[in-house]
């Protein structure tokens, strides 16, 4: 965790945004920043494609440990495709 510092110009408007979304305003600006890393790292996606982005960051992050290990992700596959053994 660090300080970062902020015009006041960025500040007001990362407050008004953040209450408008319900986040604090340390979460407004984190959000802010990893759309913004996402944009510059995905130059040819949009909003939208990015917010899926973080949907999907969220959900791994969500699942247990092994959820993520390569032979649980096999299994699921074969679930998925009727190829269980």
């Amino acid at each position: 965790m660090g300080i970062v510092k902020v015009s006041s110009e960025i500040h007001e408007n990362i407050r008004v945004a953040s209450k408008a979304m319900t986040r604090s305003i340390n979460a407004q600006a984190e959000h802010w920043m990893k759309v913004g890393m996402l944009a510059e790292r995905n130059p040819g996606f949009n909003y939208g494609e990015i917010l899926s982005l973080l949907l999907k960051e969220a959900e791994q992050s969500n699942q247990p440990e092994n959820q993520n290990a390569p032979e649980v992700k096999a299994r699921r596959s074969q679930a998925s495709t009727g190829t269980v053994s």
